[in-house]
This record gives C-alpha cells, sequence and structure tokens, in this order.
C-alpha cells in the first residue's frame, strides 16, 4: 500500500490541519458539515466537543472550513513554512 503524498512528500510529514481555539469557539459545528474529509469528529458527551481527528485527511492548503467558522475558531500553520519545509524535506528525499 502506497502512502499518500502531497508535491513527493509522504503526506505523514506535512503538518497541515485546523487548529481548533475552544476560547472562540461556538460548537456551530458548520466546519463538520462543509468538511468532506472527515477531519473532524464530534463528541456529544465530552469536552471539548469537537476535535481534530484525521489531521493527515486534510487537504494540504486547504483552509476553507475556517472560511465557514464565522468566529475565527480554526486556524492553520504558516503556509510559507509548509512550503518550505515540503521543499526541505524533497531535497532530502532526493527530489527536486
Amino acid at each position: 500500500m502506497n502512502e499518500a503524498t502531497f508535491m513527493g512528500v509522504p503526506r505523514s510529514r506535512i503538518d497541515w490541519s485546523p487548529r481548533i481555539d475552544y476560547a472562540k469557539c461556538n460548537d456551530c459545528l458548520e466546519c463538520v458539515e462543509f468538511c468532506p474529509h472527515q477531519v473532524f469528529e464530534v463528541r456529544e458527551a465530552e469536552m471539548p466537543k469537537l476535535i481534530v481527528k484525521n489531521p493527515g485527511n486534510c487537504v494540504v492548503f486547504c483552509r476553507a472550513c475556517a472560511k465557514t467558522c464565522g468566529v475565527d475558531a480554526l486556524s492553520f500553520p504558516n503556509k510559507n513554512q509548509t512550503t518550505l519545509l515540503i521543499k526541505q524535506v524533497r531535497k532530502e528525499m532526493g527530489g527536486r
């Protein structure tokens, strides 16, 4: 089984997924309804209610779920730093 890659880099080596600011999150769950990749999970009986269960399912550089969040409770790693990391890993792997 081949591991998923992005730009020639194993997806598992790319830190790209939403971060939840629980101080801002109002549990509207718009992000869960929007994301088709099962990145989030809702746990009804637990706090916090919303978690990032499958960070590796998040499409690298997608931030669409954060745009659905009316209270700006979702953020992502810095895109430029992530791009540099991807290039560095590709270089280490012998790529261009």
